[in-house]
């Protein structure tokens, strides 16, 4: 299960998302230089043309080659999320799976439109198959969110069948078909005029995700325009109370739920279903639309509740710690205390709160000074790990 939400403004994007995996599968978060064209170009199941690569930044599940969520140096960003269609993707031969598609839109995709383009010809090429969830075994379809400084599109799939919507302003999507009829592209096999929704599994539960769509669309409604990153991150640390933890802000910590039920209860957008699922990794990106305002990002290893959304410049000047798997074995371990007991939380606040904050004033004046980036960006990790050490016992 994820959460994936963007605003398109007058000044540029603010795109957000947190990636839930199973609750002992590692997320990576790393940074990847351009790359030129070659003769192959290995994804998880397939040998494909390689079409050289944007410089970009992305999370990914350690045993994975694609991403759940990153951004390319021309300011696209993408997120996808799971979701539950009429064809059964276990009969699926093996294929390109949703996080090959994200990592292969933001290589290729110079605007969000070109990574839409990319995106589903790759798909009408090579299909959709293979276990995309290795702790169950379990093969899915995606659907994906799209942005850049100007525009965004909702992209959601049924095998090669697809529909595609514009963002009127902002979007959210979680794990289910969201797209009606207001989609303005589709494979072929879609007839003019169909709801989309006519491709969802007509059993599938969807009060899950209902939960968390009505959570981040109320988020997108209450700010507006306004909307700020400081916003998206309370908004992402939501244990089903309401936004809380925005850098800088004080305020009471919200401890996770103790359980969750069918109808949602307990499913929350900082997800925490005890052996089951939890988020793995978070992302916050502005996108603006002025071409010498530099792009940002704040990234969070591990649940955004025990973590430190740390100020990164994508896509070079990321941390390399960030895709040490003991770093986000260090925050798993945070977020298992304060499963034990909630009051862990708290404590763990009162050392990341004011740190975060310290570090996205910090990253906020020297945003205009690239020169400053790499310099900044190493320094901040070395803070957030001498933090982490004093939080761990043993």
């Amino acid at each position: 299960m994820c959460d994936t939400l963007c605003l398109v403004g007058a000044g540029g994007t603010l795109f957000a998302k947190n990636s839930d995996r199973p609750v002992n599968e590692v997320q990576l978060i790393e940074a990847y230089p351009r790359r030129a064209a070659g003769t192959g170009l290995r994804t998880q199941y397939l040998e494909i043309e390689d079409a050289g690569a944007a410089a970009l930044t992305g999370s990914r599940p350690s045993w994975l080659w694609g991403f759940e969520h990153g951004v390319n140096e021309h300011r696209v960003v993408i997120g996808n999320e799971k979701i539950f269609a009429r064809r059964d993707a276990s009969l699926e031969p093996e294929g390109l799976i949703g996080m090959d598609l994200v990592r292969l839109g933001l290589e290729r995709g110079h605007s969000a439109g070109e990574a839409l383009e990319v995106t589903t010809a790759l798909l009408a090429r090579h299909g959709q198959g293979g276990i995309a969830n290795q702790a169950v075994n379990e093969a899915y379809y995606s659907s994906f969110l799209i942005a850049d400084p100007r525009s965004a599109w909702v992209l959601e799939t049924s095998g090669r069948e697809w529909a595609a919507a514009p963002v009127p302003g902002a979007a959210a999507i979680s794990n289910r078909i969201t797209i009606r009829r207001e989609w303005t592209h589709a494979s072929p096999d879609v007839p003019p005029g169909a709801d989309f929704d006519d491709w969802r599994h007509p059993v599938a539960p969807t009060a899950l995700a209902d939960r968390r769509l009505a959570a981040s669309r109320a988020c997108l409604a209450r700010h507006g325009e306004g909307l700020t990153p400081a916003d998206l991150v309370a908004h992402l640390r939501d244990h089903g109370q309401g936004p809380w933890g925005a850098p800088g802000a004080p305020g009471a910590v919200s401890p996770p739920p103790l359980y969750f039920l069918p109808d949602g209860t307990g499913v929350s957008i900082c997800l925490h279903i005890r052996g089951f699922e939890a988020t793995a990794s978070s992302m916050v990106a502005e996108l603006p639309a002025d071409p010498g305002a530099p792009l940002r990002a704040w990234v969070a290893p591990g649940s955004p509740c025990v973590s430190v959304y740390v100020p990164v410049f994508p896509p070079a000047a990321v941390p390399p710690a960030l895709g040490d798997p003991a770093v986000w074995h260090a925050f798993a371990r945070l977020r298992d205390m304060v499963e034990a007991d909630g009051a862990a939380l708290g404590r763990i606040r009162d050392v990341f709160g004011p740190l975060e904050a310290g570090l996205w004033a910090e990253a906020d004046a020297i945003a205009g000074r690239p020169d400053r980036h790499a310099s900044f960006v190493a320094q901040a990790w070395a803070r957030v790990g001498r933090a982490l050490q004093t939080l761990l016992p043993g």
